[in-house]
């Protein structure tokens, strides 16, 4: 049975893909960098940040890419002033519902762990939130299951006994490497072939259906 819900934050509960292209466009134009697309920088949601500029940037020096996630974190920042990120619709009315029913909510993410903090009181869905993992909480970045085997060393659960939700490939294959079951929601950065592709148990297309979650973990569909 379920007991722990493990969610993934940018694309899943926050909906922060203009801040972040945004912020990483405005990072290319102040280093002098080539310019990158919407889709190019939304395909590298998920990643930590010097792998996301790695990606977009992969000839790059090592110097430069550290360079680029100093540049990007300053006018993250800079941007939270105008550019206010938002819950997705029925976020908060999930996770309370999720709460009431008695399961244990978490997030793992590549976001620093202080600016995980900061989004979700903003969002104002920090009160749900039993445990926070960032990417500078682990050595190993998603896809390894280090965030989820962490979460589950932390609340005392069985891989068994979790389910992990993410919007993007490297999410369902965290949770798929630790043993968890896993679920995509399509509403994010990543497509519903991406999410298949990478082995999701379940995808759904609106956070409220998990309020349904001890039907959908014994349905074995998607929906």
């Amino acid at each position: 049975m379920t007991k722990l819900i493990i969610f993934d934050f940018d694309g899943t509960l926050g909906d922060t893909r203009r801040n972040i292209v945004t912020t990483m466009q405005m990072t290319a134009r102040a280093l002098g960098l080539p310019g990158r697309t919407d889709d190019e920088c939304a395909a590298t949601i998920g990643l930590p940040l010097d792998g996301c500029f790695e990606a977009l940037y992969p000839r790059e020096r090592k110097e430069t890419i550290l360079l680029c996630t100093d540049t990007y974190r300053r006018i993250f920042q800079a941007n939270l002033l105008t550019m206010k990120p938002q819950a997705f619709p029925k976020v908060e009315e999930t996770l309370h519902a999720l709460k009431e029913q008695g399961y244990t909510l978490t997030i793992a993410s590549s976001r620093g762990h202080d600016s995980l903090s900061e989004l979700t009181r903003d969002l104002g869905i920090a009160e749900y939130i039993t445990l926070l993992i960032g990417g500078d909480d682990v050595e190993k970045a998603k896809p390894d299951p280090e965030p989820v085997l962490k979460t589950l060393s932390a609340t005392g659960c069985d891989a068994s006994e979790a389910l992990v939700v993410g919007d993007m490939n490297v999410d369902i294959l965290m949770g798929k490497n630790a043993g968890a079951k896993v679920c995509g929601v399509t509403y994010g950065n990543g497509t519903k072939k991406e999410l298949e592709d990478a082995g999701a148990d379940y995808i759904i297309d609106s956070l409220d259906k998990l309020i349904g979650l001890r039907e959908i973990a014994t349905s074995h569909s998607h929906i």
